[in-house]
């Protein structure tokens, strides 16, 4: 990478900055998550290569403009799995996950308080200028969840931080009566919508004939519709599953079926757009029909 960036090496390289890899690094994560979901290990070798790549351009970029290089950051990583895990390499007991997990939270405290020391300390040495307005209010439970993050991530992120403070349903009746609760309120506000109702806008051009709605009432949809998101989100925090890894899998659940169905109407010489909805929904059976099939083969295979 040095060679890559230094004279002589490539000029792409060269021209690049922390912002212009960040897309980069976002579609290489990716491109992992999607190597593991398929369980496409000789794919994932080569997509892990690729990630780590990010991190050694950010190094490099660091170490020429005298920032940080590449051996402060694995120190910095090396210290920080040492220090979080006193039951391996110290003398705390953990025999369970949930301990490990309540001595990770008692030094995340200890992080935060030294965190707060220190920057009392460099007010201290400010000045005598101060007044009490100076004097900053202790660290929100929800500080440190990145907004870049995407949004199912960061609402399973804050729920998550959220419960630990204490602010939690008791159980999961109370989750699907709010699901209920923010169903009802969305409703409610459809009762607001021009006539003829919601339609969907999948035919002609993208936009075209769009049903004009207030801005108003868009606002308050896209808060109901957000909502209904995040109990979601918690629905899945509750049974340890990750929202992410669930919609991605509901995603490519669909992209199969609706590929499947596709290629039964193209053997007719017709498009999904020429058959009838009620054609469609027999074939979308069909196909999760033939789903369960190779799913029950796959399993009898693997014993």
């Amino acid at each position: 990478m040095a060679r890559l960036r230094g004279p002589g090496g490539c000029p792409w390289d060269r021209e690049q900055s922390f912002d212009s890899i960040k897309p980069y690094t976002l579609e290489e994560t990716y491109e992992v998550l999607e190597a593991i979901d398929n369980r496409d290990w000789d794919e994932l070798t080569g997509e892990l290569g690729d990630l780590l790549l990010q991190v050694l351009f950010y190094s490099e970029m660091a170490k020429e403009q005298g920032t940080f290089s590449i051996d402060e950051v694995l120190d910095r990583l090396a210290n920080k799995l040492i220090d979080r895990h006193p039951h391996v390499f110290g003398d705390v007991k953990a025999e369970t996950s949930f301990e490990v997990l309540l001595n990770w939270q008692a030094l995340k405290a200890q992080e935060k308080e030294k965190k707060g020391k220190g920057k009392e300390k460099k007010k201290r040495q400010v000045g005598a200028g101060e007044s009490a307005q100076d004097t900053e209010p202790p660290e929100s439970a929800l500080a440190g969840v990145s907004t870049a993050m995407p949004a199912l991530m960061e609402a399973h992120k804050l729920s998550s931080r959220a419960a630990q403070a204490g602010f939690d349903w008791p159980d999961m009746d109370g989750l699907f009566e709010k699901l209920q609760e923010e169903t009802k309120e969305l409703q409610q506000h459809l009762e607001e919508f021009p006539a003829p109702g919601p339609r969907p806008h999948s035919q002609g051009i993208a936009g075209a004939g769009k049903l004009q709605v207030p801005e108003d009432l868009r606002r308050h949809l896209e808060d109901e519709v957000g909502d209904l998101f995040f109990v979601l989100v918690n629905i899945a925090r509750y049974l340890a599953l990750d929202p992410e890894s669930a919609l991605r899998r509901t995603n490519r659940k669909f992209k199969h079926r609706f590929q499947w169905m596709e290629q039964q109407l193209r053997a007719s010489g017709r498009s999904p757009q020429q058959s009838s909805m009620t054609e469609l929904e027999s074939l979308w059976q069909q196909a999760k029909h033939q789903e369960r099939q190779s799913e029950g083969a796959n399993e009898r295979g693997a014993r």
